[in-house]
């Protein structure tokens, strides 16, 4: 399966620069074969068109993850309809070979389940880290090996280096663009089989220039919902997947005072102040869901403040022992927050992060990335928060 004869882009300063970037990226010999990973987006369709400028032969893989007659109706959001029209319009401009591979049931069962399941534990879910972690970086990984690729490109704004010991992966320059807390669970070996082009690059300048390569997708809009989240509304999903999920319970104080009646425990996160409609004088936020008993727990500001939390389904990519009690970490809990000083410890023989000072409104489900002091764009691993130890104030 050779590239097809591709059609010659037009080339300006800035895309030469961006296709030698590419290359610096990739570090791959002209002709190497390799599957870009395309959504539809800019980002991808940028990715795969600075790969074929380069002299790569690029395979384009699209991955259709929900149900396409529903998913037309959905702007904003990625692997809909619309997108993967758009992708493979792209990958037909560029001449290279496209393939959309039915994933729908894989992503039902790894990503969209999970999701519904752990909002009904009453967690936080963060299903972008599990697609990655699943259905991307895993069972695409394969596909890209039977097609003989010898890498696979995303259009993800993260840095993979090669260090003293191998491959690493690093935060993107441009910060506003960081994508690294979504990669924490990326493995040793996948990361050695994976590159990302785009990470040295400040986004303006890839929008730019697919613009200057005549890309059609060049004044696309960015994804902002989760993929299959109709209009940012997710309680429609797991009322759908979970109803029981929508169970009445109480709104309990602290200080166990019942406030009043809630819909269901899926209506909640860590951190919520709007919607609780009740009043004690004080502002109030959601400090802790018991999906058990169904009850949601709220209190004052000072009460979201975290000492420490415990992880699951750990992940380690940095050097030396995994996890080591005592050693600095900077931990990100949220995507949107800066990674705070702390150091890894053991908590009922989990695997934990103390922070030096309290971090607010870390919820259990959401992921831990860690990142090295030393080197602070260098990600160490991380892991989903498994539960949190109160600050004592």
């Amino acid at each position: 399966m050779g590239a097809m004869n591709a059609p010659v882009l037009t080339a300006g300063k800035l895309s030469d620069g961006l296709i030698e970037a590419a290359r610096e990226a990739v570090r791959l010999p002209a002709g190497a074969r390799i599957v870009a990973a395309m959504s539809g987006g800019v980002d991808s369709t940028v990715t795969a068109a600075l790969l074929a400028r380069a002299g790569y032969d690029v395979v384009g893989v699209t991955l259709q993850l929900y149900d396409h007659g529903a998913a037309i109706q959905k702007k904003g959001a990625c692997c809909a309809g619309q997108d993967i029209h758009d992708a493979r319009t792209a990958a037909e401009s560029l001449g290279v070979p496209h393939y959309v591979l039915d994933y729908e049931s894989r992503f039902r069962d790894q990503v969209m389940e999970d999701f519904a399941d752990a909002y009904l534990r009453g967690e936080t879910p963060i299903p972008c880290v599990r697609c990655n972690q699943t259905v991307k970086f895993r069972d695409l990984l394969d596909v890209a090996r039977d097609l003989g690729a010898e890498a696979m490109a995303t259009g993800h704004y993260v840095r993979r280096e090669v260090g003293a010991s191998g491959p690493e992966l690093h935060r993107a320059a441009d910060a506003n663009r960081d994508q690294s807390y979504f990669l924490f669970a990326t493995t040793a070996e996948q990361l050695a089989y994976l590159r990302f082009p785009l990470g040295s690059l400040p986004k303006p300048a890839v929008r730019a220039a697919a613009a200057e390569l005549g890309l059609a997708v060049a004044d696309k809009p960015d994804s902002q919902d989760i993929c299959f989240v109709p209009e940012g509304r997710y309680t429609t999903v797991i009322d759908r997947l979970r109803p029981q999920g929508a169970l009445p319970g109480d709104i309990v104080h602290l200080d166990g005072r019942v406030l009043g009646r809630h819909e269901g425990v899926t209506r909640y996160t860590i951190g919520q102040r709007r919607g609780l409609n009740v009043a004690v004088g004080d502002p109030l936020f959601v400090v802790r869901i018991d999906a058990d008993s169904r009850q949601v727990v709220v209190g004052p500001r000072e009460a979201l403040l975290t000492h420490s939390l415990t992880l699951k389904e750990t992940n380690w990519v940095g050097d030396g022992e995994a996890f080591a009690p005592g050693r600095p970490v900077l931990a990100r809990v949220r995507s949107t927050r800066e990674p705070a000083p702390g150091r890894l410890a053991l908590i009922d023989g989990q695997p934990a992060v103390v922070f030096d000072a309290p971090e607010e409104g870390v919820a259990p489900g959401q992921a831990c990335a860690l990142y090295a002091p030393e080197a602070e764009s260098r990600v160490l691993g991380g892991g989903f928060i498994a539960g949190t130890v109160r600050a004592n104030l």
